[in-house]
This record gives C-alpha cells, structure tokens and sequence, in this order.
C-alpha cells in the first residue's frame, strides 16, 4: 500500500499512519519497528515527521486482528522468575506467528503455560528472536515493564550473546570482526544482505575455536541483534554457516544451519542481579562436530 501525503505541516508518522488507515498507533509503531513502513524508500523511526509530497509505503504483512491460541508444547524452560524466563528453543520451532504460519510457534507454547501480560498479541512476551532453524537460549518477558527494560538493555548492549557456528571453509585467522550495515535485499524479499540501501548499522565478532579441512567451528559474539545477522555477515566474507538453506551452499538438509545460541548473561532489570546461562548445542549439531574430528584425523 502506498500513500501520497498531503498535509500542510509537519506531523508523527506513526499519528498520521493511525488516523489515515484507522488503525491503532501501537500498531503502526510495531510495522515500523518492523521496517515494514517506508518513506521516500527509507527506513524510519516512529518519531520522522512526515512532510507534504512525502510517499509512504506499508507493507503490512501480518493480521494482527488475529487470536494466537494456546497450546500445550514442550519447551525448555532454563530458568523462570516473576518477571522473566530463558528458554533453550530448539531447532526448528518458529518464535512467533507470521504469515501463513498462526500455530506450532514459540509464542503458542508460551500462552499455555505460563501468565504473559503483553499488548501486543502477536508477539507476546518476545523480546528478541532466533530464526526457525537456530537453537539456543532466548529472553522472554512476563509483563510490559520486564520487556521495556530488556529491549532498552539490548539496544544498548548491555545483554552478551554467545553463538557457536559452524561454516563452510577454512578461516585462517584468530579473531575477527564483521562491522557491515544489513538491510532488506532488493532482489529476494526472503533474505537480508549487506547493503547501504535502507540498512542499519550492524557488528558481529567471532572467535576461531576450531578448524577442520573443510570447515571452521566459531564462536560468534553480537554487538548488535539484526534479522540475520551471524548468517548474512558470515555469507558475506565467504564462509556461510554450514547446512543455511537461504544463505549457504549447495542443499541444506531439513535440520537447517548449524548456529546455536550457547549463552546469555545480564542484570536482571528488575533484581539488578547478573545471570549467566549456558546450554550445549543439539545433537545434530555435536554429531556434525564428531564427524567432522573424525574426517581431519583420517
């Protein structure tokens, strides 16, 4: 959907959005948010004031009118308190609902078991994510003021993630880092890529661990949390996580790309004491490992 402004002064996106397409203002915030809205073929933020002749462009891909039901999945649950939990997804399991795709998620699994007070009914309680196919420890929030603190402290990058990642190739050096805007890429809507058109700011540093003939195990550390990111980054230097059915090479196997999330540390906003979690990858994943020992011995 696109929209030719015509106002004659300056006013909110998220304000004009609301009134123009009757809409809630927190859902326009969250379609921004998303970088489902676009002005003059930019990203922008809730607070841009838009101007006469602007052109926005909303690509609201979501039903948000839509009821998430609840239902009774296992989950991992690594550690719960009043106000959050951490929880060791597996590969495979979807976060949150999205097109097409309203059930079997993350986001159902929490909605049965457990109190999540949240205004926003399609993603509640998650604070970040991790794609379908990679495992691993994630933070979700209980009530509003849990979230707000936890997405302030991850925009300020006061939450230390670990991954572990297995790519394709051998990487010769140490220690590195990927400091590269991500974005939306503009021949396959699917994917991310590095790109200075509608991009943001984004930094992963990675850790050699151990290598192999053909492969190199890492470990991954954010700097910044973009759609993405350890994927898009790691295909741009050459060195694609191992088995990525969108980024890799050649045909993935169902299991998916070998990234895990392995740990998480941060103050509790609320108890401002500092926790540390840590969770050994999948069995899929430490097999891929064994055979790939096995293979450089012989």
């Amino acid at each position: 959907m696109k929209i030719k402004v015509e106002v004659e002064k300056k006013e909110r996106v998220d304000k004009y959005l609301s009134e123009e397409l009757d809409l809630s203002r927190s859902k326009i915030q969250r379609l921004i948010k998303d970088e489902l809205v676009l002005v003059n073929d930019k990203v922008i933020s809730n607070n841009y004031k838009v101007k006469d002749k602007d052109i926005i462009e909303v690509k609201d891909e979501l039903d948000f009118d839509i009821n998430i039901e609840p239902e009774d999945i296992d989950i991992d649950v690594v550690y719960e308190d009043d106000d959050l939990l951490v929880i060791n997804k597996e590969s495979g399991m979807v976060v949150h609902p999205a097109p097409g795709h309203y059930s079997h998620t993350l986001v159902n699994a929490l909605l049965y078991k457990f109190n999540i007070e949240s205004k926003d009914k399609i993603r509640p309680g998650i604070v970040h994510r991790l794609d379908k196919d990679t495992s691993g420890l994630m933070l979700v929030a209980k009530n509003e003021k849990t979230h707000e603190y936890l997405s302030e402290m991850i925009s300020k990058k006061e939450v230390d993630r670990h991954y572990l990642a297995i790519v394709d190739g051998v990487i010769t050096h140490d220690t590195g880092t990927i400091d590269a805007p991500i974005g939306r890429d503009i021949n396959n809507r699917q994917k991310m890529a590095v790109t200075d058109i509608n991009s943001k700011e984004a930094i992963t540093n990675f850790k050699v661990l151990e290598r192999f003939d053909n492969n190199t195990l890492l470990e991954c550390i954010l700097e910044t949390g973009r759609t993405h990111q350890i994927r898009v980054h790691l295909s741009y230097i050459n060195h694609p996580v191992n088995n990525d059915p969108l980024y890799g090479r050649g045909k993935a196997t169902s299991f998916g790309q070998m990234l895990h999330s392995k740990s998480i540390k941060f103050i509790h906003p609320i108890t401002k004491k500092e926790l540390f979690f840590e969770v050994d990858p999948p069995k899929e994943f430490t097999e891929k490992l064994e055979n790939l020992r096995t293979d450089t011995t012989n």
